[in-house]
């Protein structure tokens, strides 16, 4: 078994405005790894709502930011409300002194993203919750295109999520800043069979229209692809793929190909060793990504049996807190955030209209 870590920990604390079934993931989560993560309260609109968190959740509820401060002053605060009340919740907090995560998108459309960074980006207290650098298998991959493996990445071509979620692993992956982009997207609509939802699975599924996305990023010398079909994320019909090409090799999903000579184009596999498969007894657990012998990612939460995508989140949260109480970096700023929402709006806007779209210099680069 894993052994575990000795090092002590000072658990992150936070509170989260809203209590939405997204407000409600991270309190699943510090119940899952109550040595690592504390929720200090909630805030709800309602006395009635604010009861119903406290009996199924176990934590005290408040009417008002300021209330939730008074009783318990966490690292940060999360905003985990609509996207229309967003930056309203992100002014209020920052108004208070306090650091604030604001989940994704920070604001709804382009003028309520510079109007939101005229009134908070200078304050440094703002953070955006985009984790899906952080899964797992992006993480990994990550970690070989950083290394050198595939030389200079030159293009991602990614079918998995949507939006700014995309839009950020397509900058990551290719190392872009705030470098101006052409976005040229268009739309198709096409039957298909929707048979699982949010809501669960249905029986009686038939092909529907839905509506698919596909649009060219151009950095200038570094491109994205994106194509995202409504409701992928839940629907088995379609996969998940993604392509990493770079000057010296290439990265489609878990295989990597690069030349180690001049002749020798050698192919390799990200390997994932998950523990609790036939007679293993160590738990049912991602335990570390490897390439070659190497291993590129290790899970930070062997033990508490999390998904991907919460090992994600737990580990944002993490380094949120690290980075309220000055001891880490930031994970994710602000100016990133607008940056991801500015080229996904974009997207939106060229499948439209059929035209191409600038994203220009905004004021947060």
């Amino acid at each position: 078994m894993t052994a575990p870590d000795p090092t002590p920990r000072t658990p992150t604390t936070f509170g989260v405005v809203g209590s939405g079934w997204r407000s409600l993931f991270f309190l699943r989560l510090a119940r899952a790894a109550p040595d690592r993560l504390r929720a200090a309260g909630v805030v709800t609109r309602t006395a009635e709502r604010g009861q119903e968190v406290t009996a199924e959740w176990g934590v005290p509820t408040f009417r008002t930011v300021e209330e939730l401060l008074a009783a318990d002053r966490p690292d940060f605060v999360i905003a985990s409300v609509p996207w229309g009340q967003m930056p309203v919740t992100t002014r209020e907090v920052v108004a208070l002194g306090v650091p604030v995560l604001a989940e994704t998108p920070p604001a709804p459309d382009l003028d309520g993203l510079r109007s939101l960074w005229s009134d908070v980006g200078g304050s440094g207290l703002v953070q955006v919750a985009e984790q899906y650098l952080l899964m797992p298998g992006h993480a990994a991959r990550l970690a070989v295109v950083r290394d050198g493996m595939i030389g200079e990445p030159t293009s991602v071509q990614l079918s998995s999520t949507h939006m700014y979620h995309a839009v950020s692993l397509i900058r990551g992956l290719l190392g872009v800043d705030m470098d101006e982009a052409v976005v040229t997207g268009r739309d198709f609509t096409a039957p298909l069979v929707d048979p699982l939802s949010f809501g669960g699975w249905h029986e009686d599924a038939a092909p529907e229209p839905r509506k698919t996305t596909l649009a060219t990023i151009d950095f200038g010398g570094r491109s994205g692809l994106y194509d995202f079909t409504d409701n992928q994320w839940w629907n088995p019909l379609r996969a998940r793929r993604i392509v990493v090409r770079g000057s010296t090799g290439e990265l489609v999903d878990d295989r990597l190909v690069r030349m180690v000579d001049a002749t020798s184009p050698v192919e390799s596999h990200l390997v994932y060793r998950r523990t609790g498969v036939d007679m293993n007894l160590e738990g049912n657990d991602l335990d570390f990504v490897s390439v070659d012998g190497k291993v590129v990612y290790r899970n930070p939460y062997v033990g508490t049996r999390l998904s991907e995508d919460d090992i994600a989140v737990a580990a944002f949260l993490e380094a949120t807190g690290a980075w309220a109480r000055g001891e880490g970096p930031e994970p994710y700023p602000l100016a990133q955030g607008c940056q991801d929402h500015a080229i996904a709006l974009a997207i939106g806007e060229s499948a439209r209209t059929g035209q191409d779209v600038r994203v220009t210099k905004e004021p947060w680069a």
